[in-house]
């Protein structure tokens, strides 16, 4: 196909592929959520682990380190990886998580991770729809967004030695609303590379957008949870 068919294509069959991609992006994601509270439930659940966990110390370090490979490892090499591993590595990652995010379900009631969920999923849907459908350009609130989230990173490290609850409480509101954004976002860059994503390049590119999007997802929910477990 040269520019000239590409151009002058009829916009149907571009609209039928990038809902294609959009509705793989969502599966995987959602699979991998799924994934994560399985395992999350799991752990929660099994004495052998939880002694595990508390009788090694390093185990954290260790899981965070796994993850931070596994991102790096989709993200930067998407383009070597056969979409087949790229799929493999996003559903251990959602895993690794799960061993770490346990915790939830020991510090929190299950009637305040069921409400945050609820909320999570509503604001995440409301988002993720606006940033699908918008014809505004979000691009320009990205690295906004990026440089947001360093300024909280650093101020969640520099809290864990401060422990300000009044600190922590404006952590956890700005962590919302970067994550709200972020979602939109991350969802207006997928749906613009599934416009010129076929094939192969689709599939990981579903791969890819499931991450990011589970990401908004998860970091979204923990931040809300620690709003409303304010309150149990």
């Amino acid at each position: 196909m040269n520019q000239y068919d590409y151009e002058y294509s009829s916009p149907a069959p571009l609209a039928t592929t990038v809902n294609s991609t959009m509705k793989r992006v969502y599966l995987k994601m959602t699979l991998g959520l799924i994934v994560t509270a399985f395992t999350a439930l799991w752990a929660a659940t099994s004495p052998a682990y939880i002694n595990f966990f508390v009788g090694h110390p390093w185990i954290m370090i260790a899981l965070i380190v796994a993850e931070l490979g596994f991102v790096i490892a989709i993200s930067a090499g998407i383009n070597k990886l056969s979409s087949g591993m790229a799929t493999l590595l996003f559903y251990l990652f959602a895993i690794i998580n799960g061993l770490m995010l346990f915790t939830v379900f020991i510090a929190y009631s299950p009637a305040v991770i069921i409400k945050t969920f609820f909320i999570t999923a509503g604001t995440f849907g409301a988002m993720t729809i606006y940033g699908y459908l918008t014809s505004n350009d979000l691009s320009k609130f990205g690295t906004y967004l990026i440089m947001a989230l360093f300024g909280l990173i650093i101020a969640s490290v520099v809290n864990i030695f401060m422990k300000s609850s009044s600190l922590d409480w404006i952590i956890s509101i700005v962590g919302v609303l970067i994550f709200i954004g972020l979602t939109a976002w991350d969802t207006q860059q997928i749906k613009t590379m599934a416009m010129t994503a076929d094939g192969d390049a689709a599939n990981k590119l579903a791969t890819i957008g499931a991450l990011s999007l589970y990401l908004d997802f998860i970091n979204l929910f923990l931040y809300l949870l620690r709003i409303f477990g304010r309150r149990d």
